[in-house]
């Protein structure tokens, strides 16, 4: 179990870093330690989301080994059920959050992933690698053919669009999360579900893969993009979409094949999306090896972990209690850190306490709830 309480803490960091860009300082409100957690927590946070959930799936579909026969269809199931439920929760929030909700974005991606569920790690590191290099490319492409009026086409005939700002074309192209380049991180989830992180040697593989995919993929687009095109897509935060989108409310946008070689948080460029596998792959394995070798450590971080078992009830919750303060949600305004800082400690004792009496979080029992009628299958 302590391989998957290491997940719990980064499920735990994913949420804290969510909070950050939703509710603590803008990246130029900042300086010194203060700009290195703002600026990692950009994109990064919600690529360990991504990843995390691939992990996820494969805990239902068996982890090391895939399940078959009767198992195997009931897990598929409850993926499947799963996938409607995040994507319906996800409209829903999507009509009062807006696009910033990545929940929708999670209903398609484990849809998406369902005929992956079998495969072995090897193949799924490599579908992971092959899509990192093709997406974000083929991405562009369809972004530089994709007009104003041809996306009011398709928005006119999309009842997802018609009641949310969220459509079928944001989810698998122009969204903040698109299918179409966030599917690597999701299928790089799955190939590190099917490794046995709790052995050594292991550990110290998939740490080092994850340091050279992150000095690699960063130190490339250094090379060739320069520091100004890095330091303007740090600066000005997460784009919508991948690369060549359409920003909200553009008028026009002329899409420059240059921007492919940045690796800014939210570019989708092979650069970006190799470097965040990289940081979320050591996010993961840290995390992994501080529980299992440090036992004081796990001990003091216990209501942190409680957040990670709850992290669809701590995601949820943080608008939630955004809308009851009339704080803004999305990319935050604040100038002060206190509010995150409050938030951060009040998913902790809610956290905390609630794992005392209950297994799962609220939400975490309604969505395991909603996956039951998936034992009738036969």
């Amino acid at each position: 179990m302590g391989r998957l309480v290491g997940v719990d803490l980064a499920r735990a960091l994913a949420v804290f870093g969510m909070y950050v860009v939703h509710i603590g300082p803008p990246l130029s409100a900042t300086d010194g330690v203060a700009s290195w957690v703002r600026y990692l927590a950009d994109g990064h946070s919600s690529v360990l989301f991504a990843t995390l959930a691939g992990f996820s799936l494969m805990l239902l579909a068996g982890r090391r080994e895939p399940k078959t026969g009767l198992a195997g269809r009931q897990a598929k199931a409850r993926i499947a059920i799963r996938a409607v439920v995040l994507l319906a929760l996800g409209t829903a929030m999507a009509m009062e959050y807006g696009g910033v909700i990545i929940l929708g974005f999670y209903g398609v991606y484990f849809l998406l992933a369902l005929p992956l569920v079998r495969l072995r790690a090897r193949t799924l590191a490599i579908t992971a690698a092959t899509l990192a290099l093709v997406t974000p490319q083929l991405a562009f492409a369809l972004n530089s053919l994709l007009t104003e009026p041809v996306q009011q086409s398709v928005s006119a005939y999309d009842p997802l669009h018609r009641v949310s700002d969220v459509g079928v074309l944001d989810l698998l192209l122009t969204g903040f999360y698109p299918t179409i380049t966030w599917m690597p991180f999701v299928i790089a989830g799955m190939a590190l579900a099917r490794l046995d992180l709790s052995a050594a040697v292991v550990q110290r593989r998939v740490a080092a893969l994850g340091a050279a995919l992150t000095v690699a993929a960063y130190g490339m687009s250094l090379l060739l993009a320069g520091k100004d095109a890095l330091r303007s897509m740090a600066e000005d935060g997460p784009s919508s979409g991948g690369p060549g989108s359409l920003p909200p409310d553009s008028g026009s946008f002329e899409p420059q094949a240059s921007m492919l070689l940045t690796a800014g948080p939210h570019s989708g460029t092979t650069f970006d999306i190799i470097g965040s596998v990289g940081v979320a792959i050591l996010v993961i394995v840290g995390a992994t090896v501080a529980m299992d070798r440090l036992p004081r450590l796990r001990r003091l971080a216990t209501p942190v972990i409680a957040v990670g078992t709850m992290s669809l009830t701590a995601y949820v919750g943080h608008f939630l209690a955004q809308s009851m303060l009339s704080m803004p949600s999305g990319e935050s305004s604040q100038q002060s850190w206190v509010p995150l800082l409050l938030f951060v400690l009040g998913a902790m004792v809610f956290a905390a306490i609630w794992s005392r009496f209950f297994r799962r979080g609220p939400l975490e029992y309604l969505l395991h709830a909603a996956t039951k009628p998936a034992k009738h299958i036969r």
